[in-house]
């Protein structure tokens, strides 16, 4: 186990070791139900601070989906905590009244913690698709730019221009119905390559001419679907 992972469980633990010691050492262990249900919600509120990251969304933004994350379980573990402690001392006969407000609190969590990691999720998955509409443009247009100081005959290295030009043009926004359309297009750049490594002008001149119908098609599909 890595240094910094034992000195973050050691960090970690602190609240624990303290918070339990001071309860056990000064207030012993014999305790009514109110003062056992704010104890136990003390340390679950604590646990799931810790237990945060965990529920954090990797992505682009995952500094912000952690900043929201972690301000909800903050907040929920110091209200539980201030409520908690007052139950504790109180130490009403009644444990109704701990039990209920607990669960009350718990519950604003929950239903704020999971409707947050929902909209974190729809903020990932559209950064995700994003990321990708850019990378088809981005990658369609750097292999073909790459292809052109490969080419000699001046006929093919026209064609390949236009097909470049036609994609760098291209609108970076794409639409879920044209996924099959951009992954062919893809395919094809990538046979055009291999035409290109062999030398097949006429394969190289095919190519390019079925890729630039598919990429002015692709384009105008967009077009419609976004209307």
């Amino acid at each position: 186990m890595k240094k910094t992972n034992v000195l973050w469980m050691i960090l970690n633990s602190i609240f624990f070791i303290i918070f339990n010691a001071i309860f056990f050492v000064a207030l012993g262990v014999t305790h009514n139900a109110s003062v056992w249900i704010s104890y136990v919600f003390i340390n679950f509120a604590y646990l799931m601070l810790l237990l945060t990251p965990k529920l954090i969304r990797a992505g682009k933004s995952s500094a912000v989906f952690g900043f929201s994350l972690y301000s909800i379980s903050g907040v929920y573990f110091l209200v539980v905590f201030v409520t908690g402690l007052a139950f504790i001392l109180i130490a009403p006969e009644r444990y109704m009244g701990a039990l209920l407000t607990q669960f009350c609190i718990a519950g604003i969590y929950g239903v704020a913690l999971v409707s947050n990691m929902l909209a974190n999720e729809q903020t990932a998955n559209a950064e995700e698709k994003r990321q990708y509409q850019v990378e088809y443009v981005k990658d369609a247009a750097a292999k073909l730019k790459g292809f052109l100081d490969r080419i000699n005959d001046k006929e093919a290295k026209k064609k390949i221009e236009k097909v470049y030009d036609a994609v760098y043009s291209s609108p970076v926004k794409s639409h879920p119905s044209l996924a099959q359309t951009e992954s062919q297009i893809l395919v094809s750049i990538n046979e055009l390559g291999n035409a290109i490594s062999a030398d097949n002008t006429d394969r190289i001149n095919s190519l390019a001419d079925s890729l630039l119908i598919a990429i002015n098609e692709r384009n105008r599909q967009l077009k419609i679907s976004n209307q």
